[in-house]
């Protein structure tokens, strides 16, 4: 009877420790922070910034419990040689609810609503209100970094597809250092611009050679070809070659406008509060 009890008292506490454990998981607070252009209209009113504010950038963290949200975001013109604002910026709080419709997530605040796209579970991008990628600037993009990531899994939650290429397509952007193919970060780094050029056959509108970090003038960077592979899950990759390198760099198609980093898993890079790993489209 007593070893009948015993098994009985194990099973309980068994649920028991079940219970607080899901519990937990459910509690967990998740992070994402980065730095934005402020030039969304979409992104101005959910925060409530007058669109007649002259800023340049906005730093976000957002954190998220189950269907619920706070966000606190600082703002202003950037302060030159650093990465904070000129008198500290401005701020702005807010909290809400979160609604989820597969991968996308619409954020609630009182009467105003911001959709996100959840690329992974370390990345989300910002999305204009038909749903499509933020397209960011010379300096920031419009995706958030899972707070203290650093790679995340290859798994990507959806597939681009590829449209028709123009003769000259350019994209450009901030990202943290890393030890990209072509482009090598010294231990001095703190951040790598970004301008490539991709050029196509005007006539077949197939990848020709591309040109990396100079200006859009033609002047200074590197040059070489390009092609465009399908990795796993169906997803679209531009590799740029190099004659003095083994490896090409490659770049994860989001859609038309985004390109992003990957390790040399397939791993979508994970940037920080200042910047993020994709590059947006410039033409």
């Amino acid at each position: 009877m007593n070893f009948i009890r015993k098994i009985k008292f194990m099973k309980f506490l068994s649920i028991l420790v079940l219970v607080f454990l899901t519990t937990c998981a459910q509690a967990e607070h998740i992070s994402f922070i980065g730095s934005t252009p402020a030039n969304s209209g979409v992104v101005r009113s959910f925060l409530g910034i007058p669109q007649s504010d002259s800023i340049d950038f906005i730093r976000w963290k957002i954190v998220w419990q189950n269907d619920k949200f706070s966000l606190k975001c600082n703002y202003g013109i950037g302060k030159p040689n650093t990465n904070g604002f000129i008198e500290g910026g401005k701020w702005v709080e807010l909290d809400g609810t979160i609604r989820k419709e597969n991968h996308y997530y619409f954020l609630q605040s009182r009467n105003k609503v911001l959709a996100v796209l959840e690329l992974n579970n370390s990345l989300l991008h910002l999305l204009n209100a038909d749903k499509t990628l933020l397209v960011g600037n010379g300096a920031w993009s419009y995706t958030l970094n899972r707070e203290r990531g650093s790679t995340s899994p290859p798994k990507l939650n959806f597939v681009s597809k590829q449209n028709l290429l123009e003769d000259s397509t350019a994209f450009e952007g901030r990202t943290p250092c890393w030890d990209f193919p072509l482009v090598h970060s010294s231990p001095q780094c703190l951040k790598k611009k970004w301008l490539i050029i991709l050029y196509t056959d005007p006539k077949t509108k197939q990848p020709t050679t591309y040109h990396l970090n100079g200006n859009s003038r033609g002047e200074g960077g590197t040059r070489g070809t390009w092609k465009i592979t399908t990795g796993k899950d169906g997803r679209l990759i531009y590799q740029l070659f190099s004659k003095t390198e083994t490896k090409p760099l490659e770049l994860l198609v989001l859609d038309e406008n985004i390109l992003a980093f990957t390790d040399n898993e397939g791993g979508l890079l994970v940037g920080n509060e200042d910047f993020s790993y994709t590059l947006s489209r410039k033409w």
